[in-house]
């Protein structure tokens, strides 16, 4: 029996157009705050600090329920792709199980 899920959101965003690193955290940092705002989420720029034209966004959550998770994420990633001027173009979604029994040794 599992206690809960831990679930983790990536997305690489690409703004090829973008000239300098200014410019491009005008474009995502307000997304970041959003999603830190409008779900229970914690949210990082994980990649791509120093690149003006690419940034690798990286969400977490927590729950008891794995639905929860997933549908969580999934609307993240939505929204992600929807607010922003920039393309995703990868994303990657890991949930891992945490406190689950057949691992314990006895």
């Amino acid at each position: 029996m599992s206690l809960g899920y831990v679930g983790v959101l990536t997305v690489r965003l690409e703004m090829p157009w973008v000239g300098n690193l200014k410019e491009k955290r005008a474009m995502v940092r307000p997304v970041v705050e959003r999603l830190k705002s409008r779900f229970p989420l914690t949210v990082a720029r994980l990649d791509g600090l120093d690149a003006h034209d690419w940034e690798v966004i990286g969400v977490a959550t927590l729950s008891n329920d794995y639905g929860w998770v997933q549908e969580t994420l999934k609307m993240a990633a939505d929204y992600i792709a929807a607010e922003g001027e920039y393309t995703v173009t990868e994303e990657n979604v890991e949930i891992t199980v945490i406190g689950d029994d057949d691992d314990e040794e006895e």
